[in-house]
């Protein structure tokens, strides 16, 4: 991500987020239908975070549409809870990563499928840079 944005960098960290909670969400699905016999716990678990996902996806979808309208100025109140919405979207990163992680440390299915693991890891990638680029913003502050 560039960093010369100046007054649209909210707008473009949201584009981030709505990217990659989009991919997150679809990731859900991804692990579910490649990992024949997932136990049913973790198909379950991930059932609930392709919801989840979704859920946060559109909210920052919202966020997006008021940024938008906002034309040129952003009133603080605004740009704060853009700034929140990312600190969120960050934690729930961090947590489907962990998940991702158990998948691949204690599942019994993923550990017989060794094209799981590869996925898994560059899903774990991929959130995981996700979660670079928030910190970057939000430590910046």
């Amino acid at each position: 991500m560039q960093f010369y944005y100046g007054q649209q960098m909210p707008l473009r960290i949201l584009d981030e987020a709505e990217f990659w909670k989009h991919q997150e969400e679809e990731h859900t699905v991804v692990i579910r239908e490649l990992v024949a016999g997932l136990e049913e716990p973790y198909v379950e678990t991930l059932k609930k975070w392709e919801e989840v996902l979704s859920a946060t996806h559109q909210q920052v979808v919202r966020y997006i549409e008021s940024v938008t309208r906002a034309g040129y100025y952003l009133p603080d109140q605004l740009c704060n809870q853009v700034l929140q919405l990312v600190s969120y979207c960050l934690q729930q990163s961090l947590e489907f990563i962990k998940l991702c992680q158990q998948l691949k440390n204690e599942s019994a299915a993923v550990s017989k499928n060794p094209t799981a693991k590869v996925v898994l890891n560059h899903i774990i990638r991929e959130s995981e840079y996700f979660v670079g680029i928030a910190q970057v913003l939000l430590y910046s502050k």
